[in-house]
């Protein structure tokens, strides 16, 4: 491949979101796994990726887990290189808490609806309305954000968070109002809401749930807290989505109404390999499932190419970086108890 190809394909990357090398061949099947676990091993990489990610991304991941548990290995990592396989957030995250180190995205387009409608303008706006509030802000949202809040949560540690606080200070909760609401209710706390939500989630019907649930008498409705309210009313048990795997693994019951994004099929199916994992049904009654495009933009081919060129690279300001690495810390201080 010559100089002039690369450097064309690293010019759209702003647009493309990715490395789109038209003429080079990439390896398929096994000897595409076997690449990149070669390229790993070369540039002393390691892989993170999210239950979200496609099936085949996160077999071939060093470490596989929800938002607190991937904050956690990147902090602690020794790697020279993260490779995030997750959206554009979560690797964000990584480089505030390793600026030293090379951070790449298969796919910079992977966004996230939470983060696209949150700004740090409109959070600094909103605290100027409560000067007395604390700011306490969900993972999904981008450095601007971190940066204007007092504290971040995952839905992994967010009501031992929330339980943390002081009790006379009120509580501003951005971007996920139906995590809001969630936490509100579970801990007795008056929090102001941030109008936000996560597309995949709120695709969920009540209506065509509750008719699974009728149907399968047997089965146990387990549900992400970012989904709406109507759903969780109708949840067996609610948590976040390493607490949904452990829950499928540990309960008794053999067969679950799974209400999140569906790529955590794939590793729930093998934990627990003789249970019926049915996912919940959204509106859309042409789909069955309930699919976050934004994660499955990644791909093994992206991922080859992002490890091979290292691109694309997930920069900050350090100024931004300071100022949004304070709550993330505070955050993993209060978090050590949580597995």
């Amino acid at each position: 491949m010559s100089t002039e190809t690369l450097e064309k394909a690293k010019s759209t990357i702003p647009v493309k979101g990715f490395l789109d090398i038209k003429d080079l061949v990439i390896p398929q099947g096994e000897e595409l796994v076997q690449a990149i676990l070669k390229l790993k091993e070369e540039k002393n990489a390691v892989i993170l990726a999210h239950y979200y990610q496609p099936g085949e991304i996160q077999d071939i991941a060093d470490f596989l887990g929800d938002s607190l548990q991937l904050a956690r290995q990147a902090k602690d990592t020794n790697a020279d290189m993260i490779v995030f396989c997750g959206v554009h957030f979560m690797a964000e995250a990584a480089k505030i808490l390793n600026p030293t180190k090379k951070v790449v995205l298969p796919d910079t387009m992977a966004g996230c609806s939470l983060a696209d409608g949150c700004s740090g303008e409109g959070l600094r706006k909103m605290r100027e309305q409560h000067p007395n509030a604390l700011v306490a802000t969900y993972i999904n949202c981008n450095a601007e954000t971190k940066a204007e809040s007092d504290i971040i949560v995952t839905s992994s540690n967010a009501e031992t968070v929330i339980e943390a606080l002081p009790k006379d200070r009120p509580i501003i909760f951005a971007p996920d109002k139906n995590l809001g609401r969630y936490l509100s209710q579970k801990t007795g706390r008056d929090m102001i809401l941030w109008d936000g939500s996560c597309i995949v989630h709120e695709a969920f019907s009540m209506e065509r749930i509750a008719k699974q649930l009728a149907d399968n008498p047997d089965a146990k409705l387990i549900a992400h807290p970012e989904s709406e309210e109507s759903v969780l009313k109708l949840a067996h048990f609610i948590g976040s989505t390493s607490a949904l795997l452990d829950y499928v693994q540990k309960d008794d019951c053999q067969r679950f109404i799974i209400a999140t994004e569906e790529g955590i099929l794939h590793e729930m199916k093998k934990r627990a390999p003789h249970k019926e994992l049915i996912p919940a049904l959204v509106f859309d009654e042409t789909c069955n499932c309930s699919e976050c495009f934004y994660m499955k933009r990644n791909t093994m081919e992206k991922l080859y190419l992002c490890m091979k060129y290292e691109l694309p690279e997930i920069l900050i300001d350090e100024d931004l970086r300071l100022r949004a690495l304070k709550p993330i810390e505070a955050m993993l201080d209060l978090s050590k108890s949580i597995k």
